[in-house]
């Protein structure tokens, strides 16, 4: 199979970014609210591991940052087909923040470890990826609430923030391992 563009060029990265950005911005409007936390399950986990894998630790980067300031200019990327900067400052932000760092950690992984050349090894950079957002986002949310006069412990934030996610993580970590390898096909070498 040959890639769709094999040479690196300015052209090209810039290309890939907004082709990242636009991929997190697809998979975020795969959405379900929850009833009892402001945290939604989404799509966008799946495209923030698989973006940064495949376009590697300073593109992945660069694409995630791009996706938060296009949220941030009001442009409807986020979970729901929803932006601007109060979501970011909102109760998920934290995890929105993280996005960039996880994608880069990814990249990281797979670029200078070599978590790429097998399953276990990119599923173990993705669910690393994937424990970066959680160490971001839990304590964004639970200062949220805090501020919100919402906060019931650290009980009830693992019971908004973490365990009903975790199922669905591990799904998305899975796919985004099993799709890798096809996305680095078509792009070709970083």
């Amino acid at each position: 199979m040959k890639t769709i563009w094999p040479q690196r060029t300015l052209s090209r990265d810039l290309l890939l970014i907004l082709v990242g950005s636009l991929f997190v911005a697809l998979t975020a409007q795969i959405a379900l609210p929850l009833p009892f936390t402001p945290v939604p399950i989404t799509g966008q986990t799946l495209g923030v591991l698989l973006v940064g894998a495949a376009l590697g630790s300073r593109l992945g980067f660069l694409a995630l940052l791009a996706y938060l300031l296009e949220g941030a200019m009001g442009l409807p990327v986020f979970a729901g087909g929803t932006g601007g900067i109060a979501k970011i400052l909102g109760p998920t932000g934290g995890f929105l923040l993280a996005f960039p760092l996880a994608a880069g950690l990814v990249g990281l992984l797979v670029e200078r470890f070599g978590l790429d050349r097998g399953f276990f090894g990119t599923l173990l950079a993705m669910l690393l990826g994937n424990a970066l957002l959680y160490l971001v986002g839990l304590p964004w949310l639970a200062a949220w609430l805090m501020g919100a006069g919402k906060f019931g412990g650290v009980s009830a934030l693992l019971a908004m923030g973490l365990f009903p996610f975790i199922p669905g993580d591990l799904v998305k970590a899975v796919l985004a391992a099993l799709l890798f390898p096809t996305a680095w096909r078509f792009l070709g070498p970083r």
